[in-house]
C-alpha cells in the first residue's frame, strides 16, 4: 500500500470459529484481499481467559467500555503533552511515540505476553491503577515543567517588545547614568523617530536645570530611540509634564546593578532548569506512553473477549482479527464484512437493511455490525 492510502485507523473484529478458528481467519481473508486488498489483516490472538457467568460478563462489559475510554484518553494526553514538550517538530514526536520501542500500528499485530489468565475484576483494577498513576504523575510533571515554562516566558517577553514596556536592564550601562549625585539624575526618555528633531531642539529647554548636551540615544528599535539626559532633581516633575505635551515618553527606571544582576541570574536559572528537566521529561513520557498504549491493547483486548464471549456464546471459541482498512475502500470492506457476517445476527440484518435513520436505533452512539467491532484510532495527535 502507498503511504498516502494507509490509515492510522484499525479495525477489531472478531468472528465465530467455523470448524476451527483457523477456516474463520482464512475466510475473512481471502475475502478481503479479493476485491484488490480491501485491507491488511493479522490475527489479534487473545488468550484463553477463564471465564466465570454470563451475568458477571455482562457487569465486566460496562466496567470494559470505561476502563476503555480512560485509558484512551491518557494515551492520547501523554502523547499531546510530549507533542507540546518537543514544541510540535512533528518528526520528532512520531519517533518518540513507540510503544516497547516499536511503531504503534505494529503493536496491534505483535504477540502480547498478557498481564493476566483470569478475567475477573482485580485484573481490571490492575489496569486501572496502573494508567491512573500514570494520569496523576502526568499532571504533577507538567505542572512543575509549565510553571518553569511560563516563568521563562514572561521573563524573555519582558526583554522583548517595544520600548514603551520591555525591560530596559539588559540594554543601559552604568556609564549612561549620573549616580549617586545629590543634586543631579539622569532620566531615560522615549522619544518617537519621527519626532527626534524636536528632542534635539527641545530638551535642553523643557524644564530649568536641564544639563546642556547631556543627551544620547543608547538604544533604538522600530519606532523609538531610547535617550538619557541628566537634569536637577527637584526640575523632574517640570520636564516629565513638559515632555509628555511632545510626546517624549519618560519611563520610570532606576538604575540598580543589583536588581539588574537577580533579573539576569533568574533567567540563567530558569533556563538551566529547563534544560536539566527535559531530558527526563522526554524519557519519562516515552516510557510511560508505551505502558499506557500497551494496556490500552489489553483492555480491547479483554473488549473483544468478553463481547464474543456474550454474543457468541459458551464455550469460547472465536477469532479475533485486526483490519487495517485501506481508505479509499471502507464502504466497500464494510460491504464485504457484512456479506460475510449477516447470518450472525438476524436482527442486526433488519436493522442494516433499513434506513440506518430509525430513531433510536443509534446504538449509545456505538456503531452496530453484525460482528464484534471496535474501531481503534492510532492518531494520538491533533496538530495545531
Amino acid at each position: 500500500q502507498d503511504k498516502g492510502t494507509k490509515m492510522t485507523e484499525f479495525w477489531l473484529i472478531s468472528a465465530p470459529g467455523e470448524k476451527t478458528c483457523q477456516q474463520t481467519w482464512e475466510k475473512l481473508h481471502a475475502a478481503t484481499t479479493k476485491h484488490n486488498n480491501l485491507s491488511v489483516n493479522s490475527k489479534f490472538n487473545i488468550p484463553d481467559l477463564k471465564v466465570g457467568t454470563l451475568d458477571v460478563l455482562v457487569g465486566l462489559s460496562d466496567e470494559l467500555a470505561k476502563l476503555d475510554a480512560f485509558v484512551e484518553s491518557v494515551v492520547k494526553k501523554v502523547a499531546q503533552y510530549m507533542a507540546d514538550v518537543l514544541e510540535d517538530s512533528k518528526d520528532k514526536v512520531q519517533e518518540n511515540l513507540l510503544a516497547n520501542g516499536g511503531l504503534l500500528e505494529q503493536q496491534w499485530q505483535d504477540e502480547h505476553k498478557f498481564y493476566f489468565s483470569y478475567l475477573d475484576i482485580v485484573s481490571f483494577i490492575f489496569i486501572f491503577q496502573g494508567v491512573n498513576q500514570i494520569d496523576n504523575d502526568l499532571k504533577a510533571r507538567a505542572s512543575a515543567y509549565n510553571n518553569l515554562k511560563g516563568n521563562l516566558q514572561n521573563l524573555e517577553r519582558k526583554n522583548a517588545g517595544s520600548l514603551l514596556t520591555r525591560s530596559l536592564a539588559d540594554i543601559v550601562k552604568k556609564e549612561d547614568f549620573v549616580l549617586d549625585s545629590e543634586y543631579l539624575v539622569t532620566l531615560l526618555v522615549i522619544v518617537p523617530k519621527l519626532n527626534y528633531n524636536d528632542w534635539v531642539k527641545q530638551y535642553e529647554t523643557l524644564a530649568e536645570m536641564v544639563v546642556p548636551r547631556s543627551s544620547n540615544v543608547l538604544f533604538e528599535d522600530q519606532d523609538s530611540y531610547l535617550c538619557n539626559v541628566t537634569l536637577f532633581r527637584k526640575a523632574v516633575d517640570d520636564f516629565k509634564h513638559k515632555a509628555r505635551e511632545y510626546k517624549f515618553m519618560v519611563r520610570d527606571f532606576q538604575y540598580n546593578e543589583e536588581e539588574m544582576k537577580a533579573d539576569k541570574e533568574e533567567m540563567n536559572r530558569l533556563s538551566t532548569d529547563k534544560k536539566k528537566q527535559f531530558g527526563p521529561l522526554v524519557r519519562w513520557l516515552k516510557v510511560n506512553f508505551s505502558e499506557a498504549f500497551i494496556a490500552w491493547i489489553h483492555v480491547k483486548a479483554l473488549r473483544v473477549f468478553v463481547e464474543s464471549v456474550l454474543r457468541y456464546g459458551l464455550p469460547v471459541n472465536f477469532q479475533a482479527m485486526l483490519l487495517q482498512p485501506n481508505k479509499k475502500t471502507m464502504k466497500k470492506l464494510r460491504e464485504v464484512l457484512y456479506d460475510l457476517y449477516k447470518h450472525l445476527d438476524s436482527s442486526a440484518a433488519a436493522i442494516i437493511d433499513a434506513t440506518m435513520d430509525i430513531p433510536g436505533l443509534n446504538l449509545s452512539q456505538q456503531e452496530y455490525y453484525p460482528y464484534v467491532y471496535y474501531k481503534i484510532d492510532c492518531n494520538l495527535l491533533e496538530f495545531k
